[in-house]
């Protein structure tokens, strides 16, 4: 489905999905339209029709650049991660960068929000400072929106031992 935004701006933090018009999307959803260029062959070329950016590519942007920051080792909620370790096991699925990243976009701005599975034994807080940074930059810089909040959950913290999957049980029987 593929719609374009009308609203002028996100809606205040608080304030619930469909207030003002606006649209929140998980990854899919509608169209950003950015600057409603001229039209007519007197217009100088680069000013001739409108660029319109789709949710889900300022959701891939912000999933990507938040992995990008050590300390991340994952994103997405306990039940999304189980279905996304599922989905990359199988033969020719993808990995979903989107995953754990949903977006409000209106017509010059965008609202974050991320779920984050940290390592064990960084700084939360400079973690979540690190993503926020670096999730404004890459998505103002790429789509030219305003980003006006990035919000960080933290719903676990990976542990070193999660990783000793081929540590043998030890077993009660000879």
């Amino acid at each position: 489905m593929t719609t374009t935004q009308t609203a002028a701006a996100v809606p205040a933090a608080g304030t619930g999905p469909g207030t003002g018009g606006q649209k929140q999307s998980g990854g899919v959803g509608g169209t950003t339209t950015l600057g409603s260029g001229a039209t007519g062959a007197s217009e100088p070329a680069a000013t001739r029709g409108r660029t319109s950016i789709a949710d889900t590519v300022v959701v891939k942007i912000a999933g990507m650049a938040a992995r990008e920051i050590p300390g991340v080792h994952d994103m997405g909620g306990g039940l999304s991660r189980t279905l996304g370790a599922v989905r990359d096991r199988v033969p020719g699925g993808r990995p979903n960068v989107g995953r754990g990243v949903k977006v409000e976009v209106g017509e010059r701005q965008t609202a974050i929000d991320l779920d984050l599975v940290v390592e064990y034994g960084v700084a939360i807080t400079d973690v979540a400072r690190d993503v926020r940074e670096n999730v404004i930059a890459a998505v103002e810089r790429t789509t030219g929106l305003e980003v006006v909040e990035v919000n960080v959950t933290v719903n676990d913290v990976h542990l070193p031992e999660d990783d000793d999957e081929a540590a043998p049980a030890e077993t009660r029987v000879a």
